[in-house]
């Protein structure tokens, strides 16, 4: 069986340099990287993962925390972080918090016991002070859709409040002025932010807010449903529905056509998110791109510089949404 030593030989290298080709190191040259590659082909050799975390004191590994594991948009966030890297040579172990403080601590505290190098987190509940502590122990992190100034060059965030801002602002170009609106639940500070992007975008077209056209929802299809219905009690007519997230906004069209709205001659509806089943809506869904699939892989690649030293990534913490015109909308 070959070994380290071999391949350094066959290449013409020292182990050192072996070694910092076999963790992804910047400091080695392409011309070298792909001398040792091909010896590392030629013999055969495949590292000791083993080996290389007690050499290194690295596991290798890096823990991520999500709020659910169901949905595309875990799903792409989680994509995005895996296939980052993997490209590297790392692995990833994930748990999910589902919101809830305890479950949160719990499951950082679990991928801190496994000897994570670092944490890619999505977290909603636990509190900043909580985030404030955990960065002054020996586990390093990314925050994803989570802004904490004091750890702000960590943080990777969407303008949420540009997001709800052209939402709404699609809405009123059209020339809808009774418009309502499905926020996610408001102790979240996305579904904050798009509201008051929402509200901003009224106030520039000269539109007053109207609290009857308001429901709080939860970000879940069924939520979405709920709250159509909701508003369609309330027997107070409106011609334009904003909705926070894409799947409040499938519910609320389900509800529609239930109650025999005609889509989208009687009302038009714009979500938030761009997920893949917004196009497959019928209509199709216009909405905002959230691109947390680049999230997710900014994310990775600023714990690859930060703490694997692999310095070739241009990083960036704040994305910006951009509305995605489809047939949902039609003018008034």
């Amino acid at each position: 069986m070959a070994t380290i030593y071999d391949v350094s030989v066959l290449a013409g290298v020292s182990l050192a340099t072996v070694s910092r080709v076999m963790n992804n190191n910047a400091k080695v040259s392409e011309k070298t990287r792909q001398k040792v590659l091909a010896a590392m082909e030629e013999l055969g050799y495949r590292p000791n993962t083993i080996a290389q975390s007690l050499a290194s004191n690295r596991s290798n590994s890096v823990g991520i925390l999500v709020s659910e594991l169901y949905g595309y948009f875990y799903s792409a966030m989680l994509s995005g972080i895996e296939k980052e890297l993997r490209r590297a040579g790392k692995h990833v172990i994930i748990a999910a918090g589902h919101s809830n403080k305890s479950d949160e601590v719990d499951g950082i505290e679990f991928l801190i016991s496994r000897s994570c190098d670092a944490l890619i987190l999505h977290v909603e509940a636990v509190s900043d002070d909580f985030l404030i502590e955990l960065s002054k122990t020996n586990t390093p992190f990314v925050l994803i859709n989570r802004q904490v100034e004091s750890l702000s060059s960590n943080c990777i965030v969407l303008n949420n409040e540009q997001g709800g801002y052209l939402a709404t602002k699609a809405i009123l170009e059209q020339g809808h002025r009774k418009i309502s609106y499905i926020s996610g639940p408001l102790w979240k500070r996305d579904a904050q932010d798009r509201l008051t992007g929402h509200k901003k975008a009224l106030a520039d077209y000269g539109v007053a807010f109207e609290e009857p056209l308001f429901v709080e929802s939860d970000y879940t299809e069924s939520g979405g449903v709920e709250s159509m219905r909701r508003l369609l009690q309330k027997n107070i007519s409106f011609s334009a529905l904003v909705c926070a997230n894409d799947e409040m906004a499938s519910g609320a069209m389900s509800e529609s056509r239930a109650q025999g709205i005609d889509l989208p001659n009687e009302l038009s509806i714009v979500g938030f998110d761009n997920v893949v089943f917004a196009r497959h809506l019928y209509p199709k869904l216009s909405t905002i791109e959230y691109p947390i699939n680049e999230m997710g892989k900014m994310a990775a690649q600023m714990v690859l510089r930060n703490v694997y030293d692999i310095d070739k990534f241009d990083l960036q913490n704040l994305f910006e949404p951009k509305f995605i015109e489809r047939d949902s909308i039609r003018p008034i």
